[in-house]
């Protein structure tokens, strides 16, 4: 299976926020725009393992801004990295309102996917070659990232996280 670039799995998605996605502040609902990003992430992991992907866990979603009746959704997904059977996906979030021309981060967070053939079972994923000063870091700190979800899941036990022990004990020298 060849290496794949990040830039192969860069999917940008523009949503408009209508009344039926708002509260009762006309704000966007936090569900609807999980929805939006769930959508998003599932393409990006898609174009990457050209396979079905499904939802394995969401990190950590900031809400930063609130996005409003009106305002234009850009949510912006990657690849960051592959392991066996999964991907890491980073979404950024960004809440345009055309008339005033104003554009503000409102969200990030990380979606994993697993990656699954026709019958349901998991398949091996092609490996992710970052380009980029910025995609090497994301790719780096994903590692860790996956160590903690694991640890966080009950899937890993703390003493086996050799990446997140190794942060802590730089932090300390």
């Amino acid at each position: 299976m060849n290496a794949k670039s990040p830039k192969e799995s860069y999917t940008i998605m523009n949503e408009l926020v209508l009344p039926n996605d708002t509260n009762t502040l006309n704000n966007l609902m936090g569900g609807r725009l999980l929805h939006w990003m769930d959508i998003a992430a599932a393409i990006s992991g898609q174009k990457h393992c050209n396979r079905t992907v499904v939802t394995a866990s969401v990190d950590n979603v900031s809400f930063k801004q609130p996005i409003k009746l009106g305002d234009v959704v850009s949510i912006e997904a990657k690849v960051t990295r592959s392991f066996n059977t999964s991907v890491e996906v980073r979404l950024d979030v960004w809440a345009q309102n055309i008339p005033s021309g104003t554009r503000v981060k409102s969200n990030e967070a990380y979606y994993t996917f697993v990656a699954l053939d026709a019958e349901g079972k998991t398949v091996p994923v092609p490996e992710l070659q970052p380009e980029t000063e910025d995609e090497v870091s994301l790719y780096e700190g994903a590692l860790r990232r996956r160590q903690l979800r694991l640890i966080l899941g009950g899937k890993m036990n703390p003493d086996d996280a050799t990446e997140l022990k190794a942060l802590f004990f730089a932090a300390k020298q």
